[in-house]
């Protein structure tokens, strides 16, 4: 198998005989979030089955992000906890944070086999039908048709949210919506800039001559100002698991659709004396790193993913694939191309693609990083004032404890300058997610959970958007659905008191004590750039 076998979506064909899937709960994505809700509600005596519409679970977790976004270590609690238990194990060691994907895709398959829980692959989702504001079935693509009392979206779009007719948001808020001070269009941020004066132009000085790729506008009139809301999102990215191992490496392959003149202004940007693009390349276990953006020009493909959120299945294949040929390409790019300075061709060609990872994909990760999509609007909506300490919440059902972290969202030309748009990076100390954050109001829907998209503004969920915390979450709407579940009552009406009670005895961590030693400025800079 290679990269022919890389997708997002390959359409399935209906089933005349359409299968019919019954459970307590469906939990459609298996997502890290949507593994922690299965396992909590299994353990709990319940039936629960997965819908995955790809053909792994795990999400991120399992598909290269192996550097785990942290944040600080004792906001870790429940089967997040012990998922990093399982790791360190593996391993044989006595703490292990960072892991190869095919760790996490071990511990993953274990907790699938160990709960029995069934998954059922390349399930993409087509309808929802409910009656009186409870969704009663969902139908997929193939017809197999799935009937609980409680469902959850753990996917990382929020798919089942929207067909749900439930509110949400696509884009950046501005400053205005929620009084914030973070969000929206966002100039002048101090990291992954442009340290050098670049030309933007094809023909350097020639603003005639039109823009090199990878510039999204240069139009002073669609500039807009600092905090003004849009449709825009950070950008994505596969996080590439490299080895230097001469044993296990392989060569970075020729995309299919490769195009040199794609990085012409990374080349320019290396010539003028910059040279920073691997930078972020965290080590993991058995000579594998886990390479992320960072600097100016790197895996993130700013400003070509807007139409993913609401896309369809087509659309967002296309987008994935263009993602694929842009990540493989700057690699293939860097170690090949000869107007590259040999130094750093002979930098990249000690990397390769590791012969023991994702084989069923050509040894390229098969999950693109999702950062951002649809965000749910519920009674309680995360803010930047959560993150700062400002507000707080009295129904915590987990802790985030990143840093404020929007990646860029567009590349654009300023008095003849390129420069990114979009980077945030704030420090924040450790604070409480609501529970009204991941169910929706009442009036949309009574039996719907949202621990992954869920209701947050732009940069809020800059800092809850890591996969840990989506453990988190994913294991308290679990506790929450069996308690929906066994008082036979909506999921707005389970009572926080009964909901924390549970949750404090599954192991997680509700509040911050200020008693633990924590900097967050050092917790940043030690994970800057993720």
């Amino acid at each position: 198998m290679g990269l022919d076998q890389l997708h997002y979506y390959v359409p399935t064909k209906r089933n005349s005989k359409s299968r019919i899937i019954k459970k307590d709960v469906i939990i459609y994505g298996g997502t890290p979030a949507g593994m922690t809700a299965a396992v909590q509600i299994a353990r709990s005596g319940y039936s629960v089955a997965i819908a995955e519409f790809s053909q792994q679970i795990g999400g991120m977790t399992a598909s290269g992000l192996g550097a785990t976004d942290l944040g600080a270590e004792e906001a870790i609690g429940g089967l997040a906890k012990e998922f990093y238990q399982e790791i360190t194990r593996y391993y044989q060691k006595e703490k292990q944070w960072v892991f190869e994907p095919k760790a996490a895709q071990y511990v993953f398959h274990k907790w699938i086999k160990e709960y029995e829980i069934p998954v059922y692959y390349r399930q993409h989702l087509e309808k929802v039908s409910k009656i009186n504001g409870k969704i009663v079935e969902i139908t997929m693509e193939d017809g197999s048709r799935y009937q609980a009392d409680i469902f959850l979206d753990c996917s990382y779009e929020g798919d089942l949210l929207a067909r749900a007719d439930i509110s949400y948001f696509v884009g950046r808020e501005s400053n205005a919506t929620y009084k914030e001070i973070y969000n929206g269009i966002q100039f002048g941020g101090p990291h992954h800039k442009f340290e050098k004066w670049i030309d933007p132009y094809t023909v350097e000085g020639d603003a005639k001559s039109g823009v090199l790729p990878g510039i999204t506008e240069d139009d002073p009139a669609l500039l807009g100002y600092q905090g003004q809301g849009d449709h825009r999102i950070q950008a994505y990215n596969f996080r590439i698991c490299l080895t230097n191992d001469p044993e296990k490496r392989l060569p970075f392959p020729k995309p299919a659709n490769y195009c040199a003149d794609q990085y012409q202004l990374l080349l320019r940007y290396i010539h003028s004396g910059v040279w920073d693009v691997m930078k972020l390349h965290t080590m993991l276990p058995n000579g594998k790193s886990d390479l992320n953006n960072y600097g100016a020009f790197s895996t993130d493909y700013i400003g070509m993913n807007y139409d993913w959120p609401e896309g369809s299945y087509e659309r967002r294949e296309e987008i994935f694939q263009e993602h694929v040929n842009y990540d493989l390409g700057l690699l293939y790019f860097l170690a090949n191309d000869e107007r590259v300075p040999i130094s750093i061709r002979a930098e990249v060609s000690e990397w390769g693609l590791p012969e023991d990872e994702f084989v069923e994909t050509g040894h390229w990760p098969p999950q693109l990083y999702i950062r951002e999509a649809r965000r749910m609007i519920s009674d309680y909506v995360m803010t930047d004032h959560n993150c700062l300490g400002q507000s707080s919440v009295h129904d915590s059902v987990g802790l985030a404890s990143y840093h404020m972290d929007s990646h860029h969202c567009r590349r654009v030309v300023i008095d003849g300058r390129c420069v990114n748009e979009g980077d945030v990076q704030v420090p924040t100390s450790p604070f409480s997610i609501s529970y009204r954050s991941i169910r929706p109001r009442s009036s949309e829907c009574t039996n719907l959970l949202v621990p992954v998209c869920l209701s947050s503004s732009h940069i809020a969920y800059g800092s809850i958007r890591m996969e840990p915390v989506f453990m988190i979450l994913g294991q308290s709407a679990g506790v929450a659905a069996v308690l929906a579940l066994r008082n036979k009552v909506n999921v707005q009406e389970v009572k926080y008191h009964d909901l924390r009670t549970e949750l404090l005895r599954c192991g997680q961590v509700l509040e911050w004590s200020e008693e633990i030693e924590d900097d967050p400025i050092k917790r940043m800079e030690a994970t800057f750039g993720k």
